[in-house]
């Protein structure tokens, strides 16, 4: 079989560079790769060089790092997306702005098929495959990593066969993914969960041990949902996430370690660093908190959930992205505020916060006799309040169902 030509996504990573190779030979077609800078770092120069060492014939470097803070990780801190409760999507919500460079790239070279470096266990081809299906229905989509059924021993054996530079090896086999919102590590010691990972396996953050001893306070400055600043500074998207990673991360801030749901079933231990994450979107909910009505916040919790959950499976392009975000955006129209968090070895909290719209009043809270809440309301409201519970234990006592 011979095509003409096949536009891969390429990191320079174990995955990727194989698949060059195996393409060129199952499909005799030229190759030409692209690289998406979402912040994973790296000489950009020194990966298109790898990508025509290894047989590319041409070769696309793409810087979206302010794409990707803007329209891709700021709408995640609106909708505070922490899928499990722990993961921040710092993979999940680069997938789909790549897939898009992608396909663009694809149409520039007359292009038909389109590959990805994707493996049949994971998310991330679910997300590869429905954005570039979605935006180009007319492509095909070759993923050679899933269709070769190789694991990841085979691979490092392949690669040294062939004479392929790779950055891991079998004694050291760790996959690792980067983005400005996050690193993720799998592979390796780290599949069995009961295991500690190994300090050789963090980059971004210190260990507890290594962490300075004394804490540090940060003020995060928030506009309608986005952080603008840091301690006053105001910063660019992508210097304000670049510049939390290093002040968080050298506090030890950011590591996370939990069991995580795949989209195709299979449990995993995740390993991710999120320093920046961990603190916008920690600083971020406890505003909310203080700017948004209880019924608010009870119903924005059911819609960031719903967010969070298609971005994760893949499903950005879903137009139910879109509609949630519709009341999201209202909702931050009024998250305006500084917030200051305290960064200590390994753990951070919330300090103090301010904005111009909170819903706080001191003269309510306070228990000062100055207070403008009168105690004396609270007893009528009580006796409404408790109202149906108390009709509906007597009905139930007088019936026999009470049980104590």
């Amino acid at each position: 079989m011979v095509e003409d030509k096949i536009v891969l996504a390429y990191s320079g990573g174990l995955d990727t560079s194989v698949a060059i190779r195996w393409l060129k030979e199952k499909y005799s077609a030229d190759i030409v790769t692209a690289t998406v800078d979402v912040g994973q770092g790296g000489d950009m120069a020194a990966i298109e060089r790898k990508a025509k060492a290894t047989g590319a014939v041409k070769h696309y470097s793409i810087d979206a790092k302010n794409e990707f803070i803007e329209n891709y990780v700021f709408p995640s801190v609106k909708a505070n997306a922490l899928y499990g409760g722990k993961y921040p999507l710092s993979t999940a919500l680069g997938r789909p702005l790549i897939a898009t460079k992608l396909v663009e790239v694809a149409r520039r070279e007359d292009a038909s098929i389109v590959a990805h470096g994707c493996s049949g266990r994971g998310n991330d081809q679910v997300r590869f495959d429905v954005t570039i299906k979605t935006l180009a229905p007319d492509m095909k989509i070759l993923a050679p990593i899933r269709d070769w059924n190789l694991a990841r021993s085979e691979e490092i054996q392949y690669a040294k066969k062939h004479g392929i530079p790779v950055p891991v090896t079998v004694e050291s086999p760790y996959s690792i993914d980067k983005s400005l919102w996050g690193r993720s590590i799998e592979c390796g010691i780290l599949e069995d969960p009961l295991m500690e990972p190994p300090e050789e396996a963090f980059e971004w953050t210190s260990s507890i041990e290594k962490a300075p001893p004394e804490p540090a306070v940060v003020s995060l400055e928030f506009v309608e949902g986005v952080p603008v600043a840091v301690d006053d500074e105001r910063l660019e998207p992508v210097t304000l996430v670049s510049r939390l990673n290093e002040i968080a991360g050298r506090h030890g801030v950011g590591r996370i370690d939990h069991i995580e749901d795949r989209l195709v079933g299979i449990k995993s231990r995740e390993i991710y660093e999120c320093p920046a994450a961990a603190v916008i979107l920690e600083a971020h909910k406890d505003l909310e908190k203080a700017v948004l009505t209880r019924l608010e916040l009870a119903f924005k919790e059911r819609v960031d959930a719903e967010w969070t959950f298609l971005v994760y499976a893949g499903l950005w392009m879903d137009p139910l992205r879109e509609d949630l975000e519709g009341f999201i955006d209202m909702t931050q129209k009024r998250v305006n505020g500084k917030v200051k968090i305290k960064l200590n070895k390994g753990s951070l909290r919330v300090v103090g916060r301010a904005s111009p719209d909170s819903l706080y009043d001191k003269g309510l809270a306070s228990y000062n006799l100055e207070g403008t809440f009168d105690q004396r309301w609270s007893e009528g409201f009580i006796q409404v309040w408790g109202m149906p519970t108390r009709k509906a234990r007597n009905v139930r006592t007088r019936m026999g169902r009470v049980s104590n």
